[in-house]
């Protein structure tokens, strides 16, 4: 009996690199196809835009493509996991480890430690480069897949409402004094909260105190009239810090990024309970690929000439996608304060590593 956590190197080697090159092609294939399906969708706004066109389509697939990775690899990881498992008990490999005095534990080593790998970069590529494109892509969304605005970190689809006033935005760039709003409406309500006035503008920038309008189309909704002034000034109640933390997107900032914007919002009195879950979710969500082998483990086991090999496959499949329902579900229900943001973002995957660990123990050990 072998006590070592590993198996030998060369075997080591050899599982980690099988189980590395499924997860190669299987998350090739659905990105690939979910990309195709998605740009289909997409392609019709983006070229309805005046003078876009191939290399605007480009631009779009290249911010995409990194969000179907973030999202889709620890898909790939479960059906990996049971594409290798399956694929070495039907060839008998596994009865021959066992038979070496391989425990399930030690079988399944090699294929968590590539997971473990495997979301450690995961990690890394969604602080690096999802972040970066979400935001870059929000920002270009908001503007209707127009010119693409002069700084992609900010924040888009921003909303204001102060006394009378109610400022939206289609993306706010820029910090400070020297923030620029693009695709502004701006509305004035009287004392019963009646719309009697409507700005549009293509850009806004800070007047101390509030907003510098240029070039907007002005309706009078009493008048029933309309025209273009020059410049205007509106929203003197709203100021640049207002906006800094208002429409904050979880998934185009960082974990330091994100940390500064929620004790932000916690310093003026708003609710960061979603942003929270949201922070560990960062960490949770990449984690949740090591967790796949031990839930695609059943398909590992198991006499195939019993004819129940397909059996094991959908219940490990069964097993991996109920985790993902599950983590959806508890970050929703932590967004309306049902759960505590620790509890929303980490209670599934504990949860089913348990659960992945019982079976295995129950079944194998």
């Amino acid at each position: 009996m072998h006590f070592e956590f590993f198996p030998s190197r060369t075997l080591t080697i050899y599982l980690a690199r099988l189980f590395i090159t499924r997860i190669v092609a299987v998350l090739f294939m659905l990105v690939l196809v979910l990309q195709m399906l998605d740009l289909l969708g997409e392609s019709g706004k983006i070229l309805a835009y005046p003078g876009n066109g191939q290399a605007q389509l480009l631009t779009y697939v290249s911010l995409r493509i990194p969000q179907l990775i973030a999202r889709f690899l620890p898909y790939s990881v479960l059906l990996a996991t049971i594409i290798t498992l399956a694929t070495l008990n039907q060839n008998s490999e596994v009865i021959s480890m066992k038979a070496a005095g391989l425990s399930a534990h030690q079988i399944l080593a090699p294929l968590i430690a590539a997971a473990l790998a495997i979301a450690g970069v995961s990690f890394l590529f969604n602080e690096r480069v999802v972040t970066r494109a979400t935001s870059a892509l929000n920002a270009w969304s908001a503007v209707d897949y127009g010119a693409i605005p002069r700084s992609a970190g900010g924040r888009t689809n921003v909303y204001l409402a102060e006394g009378r006033d109610i400022l939206l935005a289609g993306a706010v760039s820029g910090t400070g004094t020297a923030m620029v709003m693009e695709q502004v409406t701006y509305y004035r309500r009287d004392e019963d909260g009646m719309i009697v006035e409507q700005l549009r503008a293509p850009y806004a920038t800070y007047a101390h105190p509030g907003w510098r309008l240029e070039e907007p189309t002005r309706f009078d909704a009493q008048a029933v009239t309309s025209n273009q002034p020059a410049s205007a000034i509106v929203a003197q109640g709203i100021s640049p810090e207002r906006v800094a933390i208002s429409g904050v997107d979880a998934d185009a900032q960082g974990l330091l990024e994100l940390s500064a914007s929620i004790d932000a919002l916690k310093v003026a009195g708003r609710r960061t309970s979603e942003l929270e879950a949201a922070w560990w979710h960062k960490i949770s969500g990449p984690l949740s690929a090591a967790l796949m082998p031990l839930l695609g483990a059943v398909a590992a086991f198991g006499l195939a000439r019993s004819g129940q090999l397909l059996i094991r496959a959908v219940i490990g499949m069964a097993l991996g996608f109920a985790y993902f329902v599950l983590d959806n579900a508890a970050l929703a229900v932590g967004n309306f304060g049902g759960y505590p943001p620790f509890i929303a973002a980490w209670a599934p995957f504990l949860l089913f590593a348990l659960i992945g660990e019982t079976v295995l123990v129950r079944t194998e050990e």
